[in-house]
C-alpha cells in the first residue's frame, strides 16, 4: 500500500516556510492540518504553500492557521510531528481577539435562522406584489393572516435569538427564552407605550425606559450573554437540592429587569446609533454610500464579518420602516451569481462550466459563499468584475433613493420586489435598472477580462488542486470503470452539501456529495470496499470501493477537538466491509450538545467521474438507501 504523495517532505516545507520557530503547537482534523502559531505568515507564504502537491487551500480560522490537505492529513501531521517533536497531549486553548469573538458570535446566533428571515421577507415581498396589482386584496381575511405570518419573525426575533445565542454561550435554553419572551410581552409594550406618554414608572426605585424589545437583536443578545455569566455562577453557589428551581427563578428576576432598566436602552441606542452614522452617509452622499457597499460588500462575506451589519439593519426598518443598506446589497449579491454565468459562458472547460452555472443559480437566491469560493475568487478576475458591477449598480439606485420596504434575510434577485412602494414608486424602477446594469457590466467585464483560468496544480489559495488517489489494496483497480451507488450511512434527514457551514465542506473543495443530520449515533458502510483511514478521533472515516471510488465521512463540525470523546471505532485501516457494516458509533446527544451534528458524504475523487448525483436531495433517510450515484 503506498502512498502518493511525499508527505515527509510536504511536512518539511511547510515547516520551513512558516518557520518553526513560529510554530507553537499542531493538531489535524479530517481533511486539515491545524496550526497555532505566533504570528500570521505573509500573503506570500500563504499562496506559496496553497500551490504546495496535496495542498488544496489555506484558511485562517478560530485563531488557527489550517492548511486543508485532504484525507491525508492525517499522514501531514504525523511527519511534520516527527521533525517538530510535537506533544499530542499539549492542545492549547485557541485564543481569539475580541473582533474575532464579536464576528463569531453574529454568525453564530443569526445562521441558524437566516432562512426563516428570508422565507418571511419573501411572503411580505409577495403580498407586495399583491396589492400593487389587487389593492382589493389588503382588505381580506387572508392578506391579514399571511401578514401576521410574515412579521412573527421578526416580532419575536429576540426569543429566536434567545435558543441561537443560549447555545453560544452554553447556558439553559428554556431560561433564555423565558426572558426574551418577557421583553416581547404585549404586557410590556402597554408599560412602555404609558412610559413613551409621559407616565413615570418604576421599577423598586429606579425608573424604566420606554424601549420596547421586538424586532431588536442587541438587547436580547446582551441578556443571554450575561445570563451565561449568572447561570454558571449560581451552579457554583447553589446546592443541589434546590438548584433546578432556585437558577430559573432568580436569573429571570434579575435579567428581565436589568435588561429593561440598563441593558436594552444601552444596547438599542448603540445599534440606532450605528444605523444613524450609516445614514448620515446615505442621506447626505448616496452614491458613496452605494460605491462602498454595491462594491466592496462581498469582501466582508469573504472575511465572515457580513453578520456584523445585522442590527444596524433591522434597527433601520424598526426606526424608519425602510433601509437603503439592503438594497445596495443586492446589487453586490446579484454581480457575484453574474459573474459566475459570465464565467459559465466565457469558459471552455467543462467542470468550471458546472460549477459555475451552479454558484450562479445559488447566487439568484441570495447565497454567495459557493459563487466567491468556488468560481468568482478562485478565479480572481470575476470576482473583481462583480464588485465592479454590484458598484454601478448601486450607485444607478441610489439616484432614484431606492429603499427596501421589507427586511431580505438574504438579498437577492427575489427580494428585489421590497423595494417596491407606493409613497415612493420610482424606488422599485431604480432597483430594476440598478440590477439589470449590474448583471450587463459583470458579464461584459468577465467576457473582457477572462477568467484567469489556471491548471489544478498551479492554483493559487483557495484553488482545488487535482484529488489525490486514496491508498487502496493491490486488487483495486487504477482507473474507475463503473457507476458506483453510495448508500445511506446514516438515519436523519438529508441537506444539500450547500447547508454545510463549513466552506471547505460546502464549497466542494474536498469533494462531491451529500450531508446527512443524523438521528441515531451509528454510521454504517455506504458500500463493499476497504477502510482507508480511521482518523485518531474517530469522528472521520476514508473509505474506498473496489473500483477505487474513495468516500469521506466526516461526523459533525469541528468534532477533532472532542479528542475522540463519545466516538467508538468499530473498523481499523485496511478492513473489508460490507454495504451495512456497522463502522463508527457515537454519542449523539452529547455531541449535539456544543456541536453541528451536520454529517458530510464526500466523493473525494469526484473529478475521475462525469457527475456525482444527489439520488435524494432532502427529506428523511433510511440506512441503505441510495444516497450518491457516482457516474463514469
Amino acid at each position: 500500500m503506498a502512498k502518493v504523495r511525499d508527505y515527509a517532505k510536504l511536512a518539511s516545507d511547510i515547516k520551513e516556510s512558516i518557520g518553526e520557530e513560529n510554530i507553537i503547537s499542531a493538531a489535524h482534523c479530517a481533511t486539515r492540518l491545524r496550526l497555532v502559531l505566533k504570528k500570521t505568515p505573509s500573503a506570500e507564504v500563504t499562496k506559496q504553500i496553497s500551490t504546495m502537491p496535496a495542498v488544496i487551500q489555506v484558511v485562517e480560522k478560530g485563531g488557527q492557521y489550517q492548511i486543508v490537505i485532504g484525507t491525508h492529513a492525517k499522514d501531514v501531521y504525523e511527519e511534520l510531528s516527527k521533525i517538530l517533536n510535537i506533544d499530542e497531549s499539549a492542545q492549547p486553548q485557541v485564543k481569539q481577539n475580541l473582533f474575532a469573538r464579536v464576528i463569531a458570535t453574529m454568525s453564530a446566533v443569526f445562521a441558524p435562522f437566516v432562512y426563516i428571515l428570508a422565507a418571511a421577507g419573501l411572503v411580505q415581498g409577495c403580498l407586495i406584489i399583491l396589492t400593487h396589482f389587487f389593492p382589493a386584496f389588503a382588505d381580506t381575511g387572508t392578506y391579514s393572516v399571511l401578514s401576521f405570518i410574515s412579521w412573527t419573525p421578526f416580532t419575536f426575533l429576540p426569543v429566536m435569538i434567545a435558543v441561537t445565542a443560549s447555545k453560544h454561550f452554553k447556558c439553559n435554553t428554556y431560561i433564555a427564552m423565558w426572558c426574551c419572551l418577557a421583553l416581547v410581552n404585549n404586557d410590556w409594550a402597554g408599560i412602555a407605550a404609558r412610559i413613551a406618554e409621559g407616565e413615570s414608572i418604576k421599577f423598586l426605585i429606579f425608573n424604566m425606559a420606554q424601549t420596547t424589545y421586538t424586532s431588536t437583536v442587541l438587547p436580547p443578545l446582551f441578556l443571554v450573554l450575561f445570563l451565561s455569566y449568572l447561570e454558571h455562577f449560581l451552579e457554583k453557589h447553589i446546592p443541589d437540592t434546590i438548584r433546578a428551581l432556585a437558577i430559573p427563578f432568580i436569573c429571570a428576576v434579575i435579567m428581565v429587569p436589568a435588561t429593561i432598566l440598563v441593558i436594552g436602552p444601552i444596547s438599542d441606542t448603540v445599534a440606532n446609533g450605528i444605523a444613524m452614522a450609516y445614514n448620515f452617509l446615505a442621506n447626505n452622499v448616496p452614491a458613496l454610500a452605494a460605491l462602498l457597499v454595491g462594491g466592496i460588500w462581498q469582501v466582508f462575506v469573504i472575511f465572515g464579518v457580513h453578520w456584523a451589519v445585522t442590527p444596524m439593519n433591522i434597527a433601520n426598518f424598526a426606526a424608519n420602516g425602510c433601509d437603503s443598506f439592503q438594497a445596495f446589497q443586492t446589487c453586490a449579491v446579484i454581480a457575484q451569481a453574474a459573474a459566475c454565468f459570465g464565467v459559465f459562458i466565457k469558459t471552455k472547460k467543462k467542470d468550471i462550466k458546472n460549477i459555475s452555472f451552479s454558484a450562479g443559480l445559488t447566487g439568484i437566491f441570495g447565497i454567495t459563499e459557493p459563487a466567491i469560493y468556488g468560481v468568482t475568487l478562485r478565479l480572481k478576475k470575476p470576482f473583481i468584475c462583480g464588485c465592479i458591477g454590484g458598484a454601478v449598480g448601486a450607485v444607478i439606485i441610489s439616484f432614484f433613493h431606492t429603499m427596501y420596504y421589507v427586511y431580505a434575510g438574504l438579498p437577492g434577485l427575489l427580494t428585489t420586489v421590497n423595494a417596491m412602494s407606493d409613497e415612493n414608486p420610482q424606488s422599485f424602477t431604480g432597483m430594476m435598472i440598478g440590477v439589470l446594469a449590474t448583471i450587463i457590466i459583470t458579464i461584459v467585464l468577465v467576457q473582457i477580462v477572462g477568467c484567469d483560468e489556471k491548471p489544478a496544480e498551479q492554483t493559487a489559495s483557495g484553488a482545488p488542486v487535482a484529488p489525490e488517489t486514496a491508498t487502496v489494496s493491490a486488487a483495486t483497480t487504477s482507473s474507475v470503470a463503473h457507476d458506483t451507488t453510495v448508500y445511506a450511512p446514516l438515519r436523519g434527514e438529508i441537506k444539500p452539501l450547500t447547508d454545510v457551514n463549513d466552506p471547505t465542506f460546502s464549497k466542494g473543495v474536498l469533494g462531491q456529495g451529500a450531508a446527512i443530520i443524523p438521528s441515531e449515533g451509528k454510521l454504517y458502510a455506504p458500500f463493499d470496499g476497504e477502510v482507508a483511514s480511521v482518523f485518531d478521533t474517530k469522528h472521520a472515516i476514508g473509505l474506498v470501493d473496489q473500483y477505487g471510488t474513495e468516500v469521506l465521512i466526516h461526523i459533525g463540525l469541528e468534532t477533532v477537538s472532542l479528542g475522540g470523546k463519545y466516538f467508538t471505532a468499530k473498523v481499523k485501516d485496511g478492513d473489508t466491509i460490507k454495504t451495512g457494516d456497522l463502522l463508527i458509533e457515537f454519542d449523539l446527544n452529547a455531541i449535539r450538545k456544543d456541536f453541528d451534528t451536520i454529517t458530510p458524504v464526500l466523493v473525494t475523487n469526484a473529478d475521475d467521474f462525469s457527475s456525482i448525483e444527489p439520488l435524494k436531495s432532502s427529506g428523511p433517510v433510511e440506512v441503505g438507501e441510495p444516497l450518491l450515484k457516482a457516474k463514469q
